[in-house]
């Protein structure tokens, strides 16, 4: 029997302490505050929103399983984070969630989407190349303590981006991925 398929659905300020759990199981070195995620909410609501947070859920046991967040400004759009629990990895979680970001994207109007992510994160990069993510620059240092780069990806036209043809055979991730996390 297969695993149920974990449910997306807006992420809500009740949310941020499992957020917050898993942010730091996954993120030891450089994890969210609660205040960063409470500040990314506070812009993700009402007629001026910029952000676009999503959890998955496990329909289960009610356990969140990933969790990922874009802003807005203009007309580009930035992936501030996105995750999946250890658990999940192969699961196509990433690819789901971010076709979810990138539908957002698409809903702000947005013409390109950038996004950091650690060079030694291989896996993650792969999964952004699937979607058309290409590689632009570096950020040296930018994740600290550990004084790891950042590897800087942009995707042009998010609304004519499609997701990849096998989401489901996504390789295990470790999308870290994120403007603030530093």
């Amino acid at each position: 029997m297969t695993a149920p398929t974990a449910v997306l659905r807006e992420m809500r300020w009740w949310d941020i302490a499992p957020v917050l759990e898993l942010e730091h199981e996954l993120f030891p070195e450089d994890a969210w505050s609660a205040g960063m995620f409470w500040s990314e909410l506070a812009h993700a609501r009402g007629p001026h929103a910029s952000r676009r947070y999503v959890v998955a859920e496990d329909p289960a046991s009610g356990r969140l399983v990933g969790y990922a967040g874009l802003a807005a400004s203009g007309d580009l759009g930035d992936v501030q984070t996105i995750a999946a629990a250890k658990d999940q990895w192969g699961t196509g979680l990433g690819a789901r969630l971010l076709t979810e970001l990138l539908r957002a994207a698409t809903d702000f109007e947005c013409a390109e989407v950038l996004l950091e992510v650690r060079v030694d994160n291989t896996r993650a990069q792969r999964l952004y190349e699937r979607f058309g993510f290409e590689p632009i620059g570096f950020r040296r240092g930018y994740y600290q303590p550990g004084n790891v780069d950042a590897l800087v990806m942009r995707l042009t036209d998010p609304a004519r981006t499609a997701a990849p043809a096998t989401p489901n055979t996504e390789t295990p991730e470790h999308p870290e991925s994120s403007e603030t996390h530093g």
